[in-house]
């Protein structure tokens, strides 16, 4: 298998994990896996950032950038960095006809490529705590030790 080979396929890992990221209930592991990755990929080259793009759904209503990246023939968004804003051209909003590639990889397959590419450590269950929500305990006025007023009484 070839270097574009390699990095074609580590783009279709990415694509697959982004995917399932923007539908998956408990996402933030998939963001990080894909972060990770793309780091890596433009740090050894394999990967291009382009410049910024206008969020098409910001958060709170306050307009922010992310920072387009080409992979092969993919393309991806990632939050800026400060020197993106410095060095990168401003690309206004995004293209909504522009879209990757249609490919299809399972994302377990993704996952380990990804996980393989980048020696990326898999939080456990005990490392990330999960804490239950507290129940709110109802009070039984007529039970209550407290301080009752005697203006109440009657």
């Amino acid at each position: 298998m070839t270097n574009t080979d390699k990095i074609r396929r580590i783009a279709i890992a990415i694509y697959t994990v982004n995917r399932h990221a923007k539908t998956a209930p408990n996402n933030k592991e998939l963001y990080e896996l894909k972060k990770i990755a793309l780091e890596k990929l433009l740090h050894a080259g394999d990967a291009q950032k382009i410049g910024l793009h206008f969020v098409d759904n910001p958060k709170f209503s306050k307009q922010h950038s992310t920072t387009l990246v080409r992979c092969s023939d993919f393309l991806f968004h990632m939050i800026p960095e400060k020197e993106d804003f410095k060095s990168l051209p401003h690309l206004g909003h995004q293209d909504q006809t522009s879209r990757n590639p249609q490919e299809r990889m399972s994302l377990r397959t993704a996952k380990t490529m990804l996980i393989d590419f980048t020696n990326y450590v898999q939080p456990t269950i005990t490392q990330e705590i999960r804490k239950k929500p507290l129940k709110k305990q109802k009070l039984d006025m007529n039970q209550q030790n407290g301080f009752r007023s005697s203006y109440l009484d009657g």
